[in-house]
């Protein structure tokens, strides 16, 4: 046990305070992971730990360390791992060119300064760098290519004092997933080289022209974010040929000419964001996503009735336009606002849109009648009907023999109902075995009905006087919402003595689990995925209700993952349903007592 400790040393997410001792290392020569992150530890870094020669992980990161990094740092040969993002770090950034096996390299969010030097990374085995928000200026070397030849993740966002151009060598970076350029003074970006990253993952880029070879990213970029990024000129159809994009973010830029057709063939797509820009042209009705924003364009002709049948489209915002015509009134668009149509050159449709009914036209009338004809016929035929089938039923009643068919539908109405009982022998009487998560006011086990179906059930601890409070707000709050996001509830269990959710199993458990124990691990897709899936759901809640919910308790914790690691949000017990009058009006903090959810929950550092 002793020389296990010798070789790791982990207190991350603590309280510890004060600075580290000159001696830390005087008796840890064999020590291989030093761990102090996300804790409240000053002052400088010491020189002797240049003394674990043998350390491969240092993480430092997030404490109120301050000063500069000395340059015995480099003496450390075996390191692996160099994480101290997040401090008050000053001065020049320090050379590596010695550290031959590090692999990860994060010095983000700290207050060095001094040119980019990109070189002293040279022959070096760096996969992932981040040098965000820093005071660092200077410009990219011509060589990237050959200078980072295994980098997976560069981080180069908010360096305001970063110029230049991006290298065309940028495209010899093959390993490349992710690139984040946003907030710089770099010009005449998006070149065509960017293009040949064939396994960029996620892109965030400044301004310039979308190049045409963007369509060679198809195999792999899921995330392609450039709000406010003075992009210009239109958008190639090639963008069409990116298969996995998920969420697809142009807006405030000067777009200009239609949207593609080609658009239609993400079938992948989830998020569609084109608003303030100068585009024109029509709404095509082959698209199929989840979120489309196109506001504050000069988009005309009429809404496609076709796109009622999107199943699940919770954001529909085409405001500031020039559509003509009637505004679909079924399918998604029952939940939708009268805001999100405003301002446009004819629209007309149901009074609840804000907007002139639509004229009824001749076909119109025709068709009415024709209606009211088919009607007045089926009931006819059901006035002869009913009393036959009554009548036959009644005398095989009286002579003992009762339809099948009646005993079929009377056990499919009594399966959708689980009784107290049924819940005992699904959990083995709230077996402590089957106990899968605790909180406030109540604990969740997991249980199998006879069917073989897995439910978790959630019991609520009756001896709170908040948790009566805590189960009527769930049940109200979840009784009118629907979202593939949101926990699935299958029934409720309610008498003086028990009170419980019945909900849809998460064999993956919590977002928690993959955040802050070292025995999961998630990549950068699954982490895209999950945040998408959380944003979605928080999109539905302030603006796909008829009514905006606020969850008040939104922590890792509270995001369960299905078997295909989707994520779904859940315990609603302090939520609050504003009406519209409310929505500015209610200010009162609500979450769990002491604890804030960091919003970097899933950073990908």
């Amino acid at each position: 046990m002793e020389k296990a400790f010798k070789k790791v040393i982990a207190f991350t997410n603590n309280s510890l305070s004060g600075d580290l001792p000159n001696g830390l290392c005087k008796h840890l020569t064999i020590l291989r992971r030093l761990d102090l992150s996300k804790n409240k530890l000053d002052g400088h870094m010491p020189k002797s730990l240049s003394n674990c020669s043998k350390l491969q992980i240092l993480s430092l990161s997030e404490n109120d360390f301050d000063g500069r990094i000395h340059s015995e740092i480099g003496r450390l040969s075996n390191l692996q791992t160099l994480d101290i993002t997040s401090n008050h770090y000053t001065g020049e950034i320090p050379k590596i060119n010695n550290l031959v096996e590090l692999e990860e390299f994060d010095v983000g969010f700290n207050s060095f300064s001094g040119s980019l030097a990109m070189e002293t990374f040279n022959k070096s085995r760096l996969r992932i760098i981040s040098l965000a928000y820093n005071n660092i200026s200077g410009t990219l070397p011509s060589n990237i290519g050959s200078i980072l030849p295994n980098v997976e993740e560069l981080y180069l966002n908010s360096l305001t004092n970063l110029v230049g151009t991006i290298p065309h060598s940028i495209s010899n970076c093959s390993k490349l997933t992710l690139l984040e350029l946003s907030d710089n003074k770099l010009t005449d970006l998006i070149p065509n080289s960017l293009g040949y990253l064939t396994r960029l993952q996620a892109l965030n880029p400044l301004n310039g022209m979308l190049p045409v070879s963007a369509g060679n990213l198809s195999t792999s970029l899921t995330l392609f974010y450039a709000h406010n990024c003075k992009i210009k000129g239109r958008i190639p159809n090639e963008v069409g040929n990116l298969s996995s994009l998920l969420d697809l973010d142009l807006s405030g830029n000067n777009l200009v000419g239609s949207i593609p057709r080609t658009i239609g063939n993400l079938q992948n797509i989830q998020r569609f964001k084109m608003s303030d820009n100068k585009l024109i042209g029509f709404i095509e009705d082959n698209i199929c996503l989840e979120f489309l924003d196109i506001s504050h364009n000069n988009i005309s002709g009429i809404i496609p009735m076709s796109l009622e049948k999107l199943q699940y489209l919770d954001y529909f915002n085409v405001s500031f336009n020039k559509l003509r015509g009637e505004i679909p009134s079924r399918g998604p668009f029952k939940n939708l606002s009268s805001q999100f149509f405003i301002n446009n050159e004819a629209l007309c449709g149901l009074s609840r849109f804000n907007v002139p009914p639509c004229p009824t036209s001749l076909t119109h009338r025709s068709n009415r009648k024709m209606i009211l004809l088919v009607l007045f016929l089926l009931l006819g035929i059901a006035l002869v009907l009913v009393p036959i089938v009554f009548l036959f039923l009644w005398i095989r009643y009286r002579r003992g023999k009762r339809a099948p068919q009646q005993a079929d539908s009377l056990s499919m109405a009594t399966t959708e109902r689980i009784s107290y009982y049924e819940l005992l022998q699904a959990t083995d009487s709230l077996s402590e075995s089957n106990l899968i998560g605790s909180g406030s006011f109540g604990s969740v086990y997991k249980g199998v009905l006879r069917s073989g179906t897995a439910i978790a059930v959630k019991v609520f601890n009756l001896q709170l006087e908040a948790a009566f409070k805590s189960f009527d707000t769930e049940c109200e709050v979840l009784r009118s919402l629907r979202h593939r996001n949101l926990v699935k509830v299958i029934t409720s269990c309610s008498n003086l003595d028990f009170k419980a959710l019945v909900l849809e199993y998460m064999p993956n458990g919590s977002l928690e689990k993959y955040l802050y124990s070292h025995n999961y691990f998630l990549d950068i897709r699954q982490r895209l995925s999950i945040m998408i899936d959380v944003a979605c759901a928080l999109e539905y809640f302030h603006h796909g209700c008829s009514s905006p919910v606020i969850h008040c308790d939104l922590k890792p914790s509270n995001v369960l993952l299905d078997e295909d690691m989707v994520a779904h949000l859940s315990d609603f017990g302090i939520s609050k349903l504003l009406s519209e009058d409310e929505s500015d009006l209610y200010t009162k903090t609500l979450a769990t007592f002491g604890y804030i959810a960091p919003g970097t929950s899933l950073c990908f550092c």
